[in-house]
């Protein structure tokens, strides 16, 4: 029986050299954990910012990756076998995450699934859409209204285009790089408005995945009375500087955001399911830019860190 597995270790904060593909002891199975063999995970920005030694509480050496689906292998809770996605709950931050060829999870965070999907494809769903469905959860929008998606091209912007017209919304997706711009449009934006042009329309609603740099801005351009939902870190901050509340939030408008970790485990397990038959169906697009392999995974943080993805980035075992 094997007693080791590979992964990719970060073994100090740093550039994307700093991650080193090798083979590590197989986790052992505890009360409460199971071990899922990794079939595919997708690559956000959060790993990029623990990579780089931003995230609070992260220790290293570390296994990084705040999701990922597979196979259970050992456990308790699920059956030998069972399709499963995980997301968030510290994964890759304060336990090893899922950049491995098995992973250890807590069971509360597992998420059973049925699909034929494969497993590139799959892997592009879990974090980006239940992301965009809880952010516009927490945007509690109105039938009709307008949604303004800054970070439009990101897995969790194009996810969030996907989603609106569940809402009757109309949208509008930002974007730096006009290359960008046609497949915003084919892929749900009513409106594309690149680097600094003018918005057509002042937004009831603004989805900021930009994050921390441009939240001032967004509650200024969203119409009065409108919401913004702050659900990302596009722009590599995690924080606001000298953030006046009563300065800066105008009367009425409301700020809100969304914790990935709301939807994790059993909470999002109905909510994802729906989405997965619905890319199955073809009534959502799993946004799949580019796949990657394990052994490429330096390569793949910095295509993400150079902005050249345009939806998910995986990296299939």
């Amino acid at each position: 029986m094997d007693t080791t597995m590979r992964a990719a270790v970060a073994e100090r904060p740093g550039p994307p050299e700093v991650l080193r593909v090798m083979d590590v002891p197989l986790p052992r199975l505890r009360p409460g954990w199971t071990s899922v063999q990794v079939r595919a995970f997708g690559v956000n920005r959060s790993e990029l910012m623990t990579r780089q030694g931003h995230s609070p509480g992260a220790r290293f050496p570390r296994i990084l990756g705040i999701e990922c689906v597979g196979i259970v292998a050992q456990s308790a809770a699920l059956r030998q076998g069972t399709t499963v996605a995980a997301v968030m709950g510290e994964m890759g931050r304060a336990f090893d995450g899922g950049y491995a060829e098995y992973a250890l999870l807590p069971d509360s965070l597992l998420i059973p699934l049925t699909t034929t999907l494969d497993w590139a494809t799959l892997g592009a769903i879990p974090q980006a859409y239940l992301t965009a469905l809880g952010s516009l959860a927490a945007l509690a929008p109105a039938d009709g209204g307008v949604l303004l998606v800054r970070g439009g091209s990101s897995s969790v912007g194009l996810a969030a285009l996907s989603l609106a017209r569940d809402h009757g919304l109309r949208t509008i997706a930002t974007t730096r790089n006009p290359a960008k711009a046609g497949l915003l449009l084919a892929r749900g934006a009513g409106h594309v408005v690149v680097g600094q042009d003018r918005l057509p329309v002042r937004p009831d609603y603004i989805l900021d995945l930009v994050g921390a740099s441009t939240v001032a801005e967004s509650l200024r351009l969203v119409a009065p009375g409108g919401t913004v939902c702050v659900a990302g870190t596009l722009g590599g901050a995690w924080t606001i500087p000298d953030f006046e509340p009563v300065a800066m939030i105008p009367s009425g408008t409301k700020l809100t955001a969304f914790h990935s970790d709301d939807l994790r485990g059993p909470a999002g397990a109905k909510a994802l399911q729906q989405i997965v038959d619905g890319v199955a169906e073809g009534r959502y697009d799993a946004n799949l830019d580019r796949v990657f392999t394990l052994d490429e995974i330096a390569d793949a943080h910095r295509y993400m860190e150079a902005n050249q993805a345009t939806g998910k980035v995986v990296v299939r075992l």
